[in-house]
């Protein structure tokens, strides 16, 4: 887990001025950091442009059920692939409601 815990640090030291994500380190994928950003797609943004992951690389599905958007993306750095990984609400406009007056 040397190369997600050395990517961590680089991570702190190089972007401490981003919104903090969730950080998940595991022994399964030992060189993968995942970083997860809820309910702000606007963090999502920062980091992948500050980690200058291609934006057509993302992959964008909406949790079953409907009610999640998740978006995903991997890039590299400082030796470790790095999943980045978006959760908002997706939002649902609001029902026009016929109040039967004319204008």
């Amino acid at each position: 887990m040397a190369a997600s815990l050395t990517a961590l640090v680089a991570l702190d030291a190089k972007f401490s001025h981003l919104p903090a994500p969730n950080v998940d380190l595991s022994p399964v994928f030992p060189a993968r950091l995942c970083l997860s950003l809820h309910d702000n797609l606007g963090a999502f943004e920062a980091w992948r442009e500050a980690l200058n992951i291609d934006p057509t690389t993302v992959v964008h599905r909406v949790q079953s059920g409907g009610g999640t958007r998740v978006l995903k993306v991997h890039g590299l750095f400082a030796g470790a692939d790095i999943e980045l990984v978006g959760f908002a609400p997706v939002l649902v406009p609001e029902p026009v409601v016929n109040t039967g007056a004319v204008s």
